[in-house]
């Protein structure tokens, strides 16, 4: 997969693809949906299939101080566009310079001239340009006048309702990796490099591979059993582990993260990167009375999530 920063100065082989554009935050199975349909347009046209998105999100820039709201990093969102099959991704940088273009602008300036694009797909309730004044009827009369055909994709329904990554956000936040799942059509991940920590598992007999959270929707605190894929290093390969995701109590105030420890792995990873799948919430973290207690709680965890893991 070809990534391209701007929307300037793209080569020929760079243009011209048939694109579906949105924030894509979490690829769930309505983001999918969307892509797909530009999948059979790139088919029709023999073109690459292609994916139009924002970094930083725009909610992000216009209010960089809110909670954390993000389902994926910009690296966990290209790996899973990638595995799709997109072979285009224009992650265009969301400054002050796309944020002032007006509706027709963006049309004519980014996907018109600066892409290329032959053909676009947005959801119905899409909406674009300074203010977000653009409506995708909008962009339908746009495509006409500048040259690109313009898809509209309905919005994914599941058992629950509409899927949205709103929906993906409270199933997390509450501990129900499962019900994300279905909606997200696969494992919420936490993906980044392994960082150096407090070492304080190691010392504990569970060595434990550290991550930050920082920029994304924090899932329920908690110890989860997971699946980790080590995507560099000597170690690459596909892993059965168990996850604290939280502010470890028992050690005081600190900064929400994500430590895991790997089943039957003896290695260093330090700035490897990492994709850890939650699979299903085992317990709240808490603090407990002793060390000694736990350890003897993190034992049980180990078991409890080889046999969630084993079930798979």
């Amino acid at each position: 997969m070809k990534t391209c920063t701007d929307w300037t100065g793209l080569s020929p082989k760079d243009r011209g693809a048939a694109a579906a554009i949105g924030n894509f935050d979490g690829v769930h199975l309505g983001h999918q949906a969307v892509i797909d349909i530009a999948r059979g347009a790139a088919a029709r046209h023999g073109a690459p299939l292609g994916i139009v998105t924002f970094e930083p999100h725009p909610r992000e820039y216009f209010a960089p101080a809110a909670p954390p709201f993000r389902l994926m990093n910009a690296e966990a969102k290209q790996h899973r566009l990638q595995k799709l099959g997109v072979e285009k991704l224009y992650q265009l940088p969301f400054d002050s310079r796309l944020s002032a273009l007006t509706p027709e602008e963006f049309a004519h300036e980014v996907i018109a001239d600066g892409l290329g694009l032959c053909h676009v797909v947005v959801g119905t309730d899409f909406c674009f340009g300074k203010g977000r004044k653009g409506t995708a009827q909008d962009l339908m009369r746009f495509g006409a006048a500048m040259g690109f055909d313009v898809t509209l994709a309905p919005l994914v329904e599941g058992a629950a309702g509409a899927v949205s990554s709103t929906a993906i956000r409270q199933a997390l936040g509450e501990g129900r990796p499962r019900d994300a799942a279905r909606m997200l059509g696969h494992w919420h991940r936490i993906e980044g490099a392994v960082l150096h920590g407090d070492k304080r598992g190691r010392d504990l007999g569970f060595p434990t591979a550290n991550m930050t959270i920082r920029g994304l929707h924090p899932p329920r605190f908690g110890i989860y059993a997971v699946t980790v894929d080590v995507l560099s290093g000597p170690h690459a390969g596909t892993y059965l582990g168990v996850s604290s995701i939280g502010t470890r109590p028992q050690f005081g105030a600190n900064m929400p993260n994500c430590e895991t420890f790997l089943f039957d792995f003896s290695g260093d990873l330090y700035g490897t990167h990492l994709s850890v799948a939650l699979v299903e919430f085992l317990r709240p973290e808490a603090r407990f009375e002793s060390i000694d207690a736990l350890i003897a709680q993190m034992t049980r965890d180990v078991f409890r999530a080889q046999e969630v893991l084993d079930g798979l």
